[in-house]
């Protein structure tokens, strides 16, 4: 069998293979944590009754915990996550601080000279895991001879294998941003297309909008506010319906982004707690933001990366600057060609014409269903989507891989129709 692993360029960056592979005292060492992790008491709040609207019930707790502790097998998704390939790279000087991190990454190499290099960006409370789907999709529909794409999947500073941001001084999500820039520079991938959701989008966005070396992107996610023109943009009865979802979500699930960011050690040290206290906080986000529960395994398996990886106290500093004002970087304007996934059920579906107030808007699809977890739920639609977008805004388009070509890419591809 042909392989995906095969660099296409010659990096210049240290680039290692990388095995997960957790102790088995850190396996151990969790399952005591949890068996001795006792479940609060009965309260109206968390009775089966009120239908998740205060949170997780105590009896899915339970329910959950048992299985945990029972029939839930790392080392099964351990297979899963080794099944790609998987890489580290050191990555530094990427921003003013002259910071360096270490940065994980799954990939699909394409041995096509003309493959356009295809960036995925996952975000919270997710992993580099969402797309595991999607990837499978990919290997099933082209061999690495046939692939049109060089696919990177990179855990986010902070999240799974990749460090955490240093302790010296506020670390952004742009320092974030210019670091997985600097990782697809490193791997001689200029050009590329930044796809993305959750906090994936918003690196997207500002790599769309301020990397040279960044083509475009493709977003699932775009939280943006009212443009003063809204009432005369066009808004179909299903957008409709998205906008009614996102004040829901305004008005009684974004407590937690709150917290995040104005109170981002306490809820980092509460949760490093105890396994339970993740999964009690990141479980409801994967049954209230997704169009149809999420499975009880797949919960479970992030929130064992989250546990074992020392993910979340390390996750959460985007928050801090999504508690103010200021536009850092979700909403930056980017002016390559964009394309824009809208699904029904996710937390803030935004209107395509609100999303054309904000990028070079060139390919839209609608979908009824899905929600927050796209990769994750629909991962045909979303791949088919992405797909799309490329060809009509990318595909056939002539790129190089070196420094001095990368300059070029927002003044050759093709504006909107």
């Amino acid at each position: 069998m042909e392989a995906y692993d095969k660099l296409p360029y010659q990096p210049t960056l240290e680039i290692k293979p990388f095995h997960a592979q957790a102790p088995e005292k850190c396996l151990d060492d969790f399952k005591q944590l949890l068996r001795l992790s006792p479940i609060g008491p009965r309260t109206f709040e968390n009775s089966d009754t009120n239908d998740r609207r205060y949170g997780p019930s105590r009896r899915w707790v339970i329910k959950a915990k048992d299985n945990w502790l029972g029939e839930f097998d790392w080392r099964r998704h351990e297979e899963r996550i080794n099944s790609f390939p998987n890489f580290t790279a050191a990555v530094d000087e990427f921003n003013e601080a002259g910071d360096k991190l270490e940065i994980h990454f799954v990939a699909l190499f394409s041995q096509r000279p003309d493959a356009t290099p295809l960036v995925l960006y996952h975000g919270w409370p997710g992993s580099f895991m969402e797309f595991f789907d999607v990837l499978d999709i990919i290997k099933e529909k082209y061999t690495p001879r046939e692939l049109p794409y060089h696919v990177v999947v990179p855990s986010l500073p902070g999240y799974a294998f990749s460090s955490g941001p240093p302790l010296e001084y506020d670390f952004t999500l742009e320092d974030s941003s210019l670091a997985l820039d600097k990782l697809l520079r490193g791997l001689g991938l200029y050009g590329y297309i930044a796809q993305g959701g959750d906090l994936g989008a918003s690196v997207a966005r500002y790599q769309a909008a301020k990397c040279n070396s960044c083509a475009g992107m493709h977003l699932n996610y775009t939280p943006l506010p009212r443009p003063p023109n809204a009432a005369a943009l066009p808004v179909s009865e299903l957008e409709e319906r998205g906008l009614q979802r996102g004040l829901w979500f305004r008005e009684v699930g974004a407590a937690y982004a709150i917290l995040h960011g104005t109170r981002t050690a306490t809820i980092g040290l509460a949760l490093s707690t105890s396994p339970l206290a993740v999964l009690c906080w990141i479980s409801e986000k994967f049954l209230d933001w997704t169009d149809e529960d999420t499975s009880l395994d797949t919960i479970l398996a992030h929130a064992t990366m989250y546990w074992i990886t020392e993910t979340f106290p390390r996750c959460i500093y985007p928050y801090r600057d999504m508690a103010g004002d200021a536009e850092r970087p979700r909403i930056a304007k980017a002016s390559g060609p964009s394309g824009y996934s809208f699904f029904q059920h996710d937390i803030m579906p935004m209107p395509a014409s609100w999303v054309a107030t904000s990028c070079n808007l060139v390919s839209v699809a609608m979908h009824e269903n899905g929600g927050h977890f796209a990769a994750m739920e629909k991962p045909k639609e979303l791949l088919a989507d992405i797909e799309a977008y490329m060809k009509k805004a990318y595909m056939g388009y002539k790129r190089g891989h070196s420094e001095t070509e990368s300059n070029r890419y927002r003044k050759e591809t093709p504006e909107a129709e």
